[in-house]
């Protein structure tokens, strides 16, 4: 175990080193690093097809890198000494719907040469109460958990999460949120991929922007929103929203309700314009850019790179 003992002394628990991995004349990952640390949540943001979960599966072992290395634990993540230590929660996975979820729960954790105490999984993942009740007949939210809870059969010291509240309703989410921090809480690392910006800004010690198989961004929350030097304005404007968005120096236009929300580089060009198309404007607000609006912009920054080349 030296080279694990060499990753723990650098304080890395998982890495991509300048993985590249191609299907067919697709390109899912170009020479990117991505490096996860001793007790952190790592978010890993970016739109469908990005890269995201061919990087979960690379640190998985469940796909091989064409070039470069992926490494959990400072060793191949294939082997089995790193799969008992690695719990995951993947977009595809699926359970038998007809047992209950103490059965469930005991199932899995047979699979784990020390798995965590049934009563510490349930406790872990906000189960009480429920594991007397099938799989089939549990909410949306209670689904999710018990997948978390699947993931913590075998006290894991490592957990993947792929996409893990997609569908949920705000509640549920906020639920899983909870079960989430008291993992990193216990001094465990995570490996998150969302596409919600508010689950990673609530979430993340650091968040990587992945976007076309390249990270284009790294760091912490308010650092990722830092690197967006653009603003965003608020109002209330009879102006019709395909004027807004053919504006120059709107980078985005939306509507809810009857406020518009505008992401822009050049927030008093776009001011100055609005006032000029509507002096009855109301509701006036320019602010710095959330993560949204940061991945909004970081993303639509490389994709204007690639049209241009």
């Amino acid at each position: 175990m030296e080279m694990d003992q060499k990753n723990r002394a650098d304080g890395f628990v998982a890495k991509l080193g300048g993985v590249t991995k191609r299907y067919g004349d697709v390109v899912a990952l170009d020479r990117i690093d991505l490096e996860l640390r001793a007790g952190e949540l790592l978010a890993l943001l970016g739109p469908n097809g990005a890269g995201k979960t061919t990087s979960v599966r690379m640190l998985l072992g469940l796909s091989k890198p064409d070039s470069g290395t992926a490494r959990v634990f400072g060793l191949d993540p294939r082997i089995p000494a790193n799969r008992v230590r690695t719990g995951a929660i993947l977009q595809t996975g699926s359970v038998p719907s007809t047992l209950k979820v103490g059965e469930l729960i005991e199932m899995f954790s047979a699979y784990y040469p020390r798995p965590m105490g049934k009563g510490a999984v349930i406790r872990a993942a906000g189960l009480e109460g429920i594991d007397h009740r099938r799989f089939a007949d549990l909410s949306g939210g209670q689904k999710q958990r018990t997948l978390f809870a699947l993931s913590l059969c075998g006290d894991p010291d490592l957990l993947v999460l792929d996409e893990p509240t997609v569908g949920l309703d705000v509640e549920a989410r906020r639920g899983l949120w909870e079960q989430i921090r008291g993992f990193i809480r216990a001094g465990k690392s995570i490996l998150l991929t969302t596409h919600y910006l508010d689950e990673a800004d609530s979430l993340a010690d650091r968040v990587m922007v992945i976007n076309g198989g390249r990270i284009v961004a790294a760091g912490s929350p308010t650092e990722i929103k830092s690197k967006a030097a653009d603003r965003k304005i608020r109002c209330v404007t009879k102006i019709d929203l395909r004027l807004i968005q053919q504006m120059a120096g709107v980078i985005s236009a939306k509507r809810d309700g009857d406020v518009t929300e505008i992401l822009t580089a050049v927030a008093e060009r776009v001011v100055s314009d609005l006032l000029k198309g509507d002096s009855e404007l109301t509701g006036l607000e320019v602010t710095g850019a959330g993560l949204e609006e940061a991945f909004i912009s970081l993303t639509k920054q490389v994709d204007s790179i690639e049209e241009v080349a």
